[in-house]
């Protein structure tokens, strides 16, 4: 399965191409869409128009996306909320389904602790993928994005929750009994 994760953002988006096959990770591409153009609207066509290209070029099978965590000015949460509409569209209109991920999620599945900083995450991706240098920050955090989908999304898709364990139908009680 081939796997497009993405950081989203409005000056600079990062994405990161994983396959995966017999349980193994494997980096495909990597890399940042740095929208440009006079005025916003330019801006986020120009967004729209690169993931396309990205996806057409590396046809992934699904897509991952880190949820946006804003705690600036409701201005910024804003301009990053058109900025991810935009790219929902384009994979939407790709057909793609996409998974969301929180930042923490994204840090335990790579580093083994929700609380990671940055650094850490940028080494872990480049251990875990075997890449010969640390990726630019943006486009690390997206390739993250895969790598967790990798690891745990194909048991959330199928209903498996970490941390919480399967409800019991209705009326049907399981007890435990001592020496048996």
């Amino acid at each position: 399965m081939r796997i497009l994760g993405i950081d989203p953002g409005s000056r600079v988006t990062g994405y990161g191409v994983v396959e995966q096959r017999a349980g193994q990770v494997a980096h495909v591409a990597h890399g940042t869409l740095r929208p440009r153009g006079d005025s916003f609207a330019v801006r986020l066509s120009h967004l729209h128009e690169s993931l396309c290209e990205v996806i057409a070029l590396h046809r992934p099978d699904v897509a991952a996306l880190e949820q946006i965590f804003v705690s600036g000015s409701a201005r910024s949460a804003l301009v990053l909320g058109e900025a991810r509409g935009v790219l929902l569209s384009a994979l939407g209109s790709a057909g793609l389904v996409v998974h969301e991920y929180t930042a923490s999620q994204v840090k335990q599945a790579v580093t083994g602790s929700g609380r990671a900083a940055k650094p850490q995450v940028k080494a872990m991706v480049r251990r875990l993928l075997a890449l010969e240098r640390v990726p630019a920050a943006d486009a690390a955090d997206a390739l993250a994005v895969a790598i967790r989908h990798a690891h745990g999304g194909r048991l959330e898709s199928a209903g498996v929750v970490a941390g919480r364990r399967p409800r019991q139908p209705s009326g049907l009680r399981v007890r435990a009994r001592p020496g048996r």
